[in-house]
């Protein structure tokens, strides 16, 4: 009786443990159409025929780990210390997430409206926090998404002016910076508050961290232990949004951007084909690799695609996974991707719905 009581209690214990490993299983791959909307200026109704793909990243316990060891199936198992840097907690991977699909959704309409000669904009609008230690001088005063404006009296525009800001600061002494605290929302929407003072402490910089990358700037006199990334503020002509709830990660940022084209352009922009894409997209419309595209190549293929648009570096692993209907394609640009779609039916070059104030091509 004694044994059956333990045996019950390990078994209970084993679906309420969490332990540091992750799955990733398929997910959804849905119309991007759907999801975006013009405010303000023509536009084609949602077409259906642009899939993004996502994943579910699942943190185990003790049985859900024991049973996809003993029955893999469409399921990769990673540890959570690959899944964030050295010295970052896991508890952050969901804010990471939503900053990640910000950023890509902002990427997503330089790029779609650059590719459509419509004029877009942009300056640098400060630093944002991209990761904060757990053991960091800033851990629980600074967050991911919160964006340094000023520090020390200076105005801080990006990364490296953050850098000459706190040039001469002492180790083990607060600084003064000016803050936009960010909220994100539940289903992962981002938004910004007015500036405000914020002392952070600093320490003596590691060893361990390597040298500033900005051309010309002093060399760091203190840490505060976040990881950073230039803060843009982009002027678009034409308002777009993109309902992305409860999706985060910078993958679906091919997806988005063709979906926009799509929508701002006459005619089917794939000839009514069915087509999924995944991979990073920046402003340029440069193409990155993405994670998880096994698992995404399953849900393609439940979805009916005709063709699947995946980074270089996912090509083999697309390939693989496919059951041989699908038609992989590995493009690392935005031009390539529809150059793909160009070979399989679609209208490439698009044209826009209404002409563009300037079609001059921005340096």
């Amino acid at each position: 009786m004694c044994v059956l009581v333990v045996v019950v209690v390990a078994l209970v214990a084993s679906m309420f443990i969490h332990l540091d490993e992750y799955s990733i299983t398929p997910g959804y791959s849905q119309p991007v159409g759907p999801l975006i909307k013009v405010s303000g200026h023509p536009h084609d109704v949602a077409r259906r025929n642009i899939l993004l793909t996502d994943v579910y990243l699942t943190q185990l316990t003790v049985l859900q780990w024991v049973i996809a060891k003993l029955h893999p199936a469409h399921e990769e198992l990673i540890s959570g210390r690959y899944l964030t840097d050295p010295g970052v907690p896991t508890s952050e991977l969901i804010a990471q997430g939503y900053l990640e699909m910000y950023d890509s959704q902002n990427a997503a309409k330089v790029a779609a409206m650059d590719a459509l000669d419509y004029p877009v904009s942009g300056e640098h609008a400060g630093a944002t926090v991209t990761a904060v230690g757990s053991k960091s001088p800033s851990y629980s005063i600074l967050n991911v998404a919160d964006r340094i404006v000023g520090a020390r009296g200076h105005a801080v525009t990006d990364v490296c002016s953050l850098v000459v800001a706190l040039h001469g600061a002492t180790p083990g002494r607060t600084v003064p910076l000016e803050v936009q605290r960010a909220t994100i929302s539940p289903a992962g929407v981002i938004t910004y508050a007015k500036a405000a003072a914020v002392r952070v402490p600093t320490e003596a910089v590691p060893s361990n961290v390597p040298s500033t990358d900005c051309p010309g700037a002093p060399k760091r006199t203190v840490w505060l232990g976040v990881a950073l990334e230039d803060a843009m503020q982009w002027q678009f002509p034409i308002h777009v949004t993109i309902n992305t709830a409860d999706i985060g990660g910078p993958s679906a940022g091919l997806a988005m951007t063709l979906g926009i084209i799509d929508a701002l352009s006459r005619g089917s922009l794939t000839g009514h084909a069915r087509i999924a894409a995944t991979g990073t997209i920046d402003p340029s419309g440069n193409v990155g690799d993405v994670g998880g595209v096994a698992e995404k190549t399953v849900a393609v293929e439940q979805a009916g695609a005709r063709v699947f648009l995946v980074p270089p570096q996912e090509y083999g692993v697309a390939l693989g996974a496919a059951s041989g209907g699908l038609k992989v394609v590995s493009v690392s640009t935005l031009a390539q991707a529809l150059a793909a779609i160009k070979r399989f039916g679609g209208n490439v070059p698009p044209v826009p719905i209404t002409q563009p104030a300037s079609t001059a091509k921005r340096s």
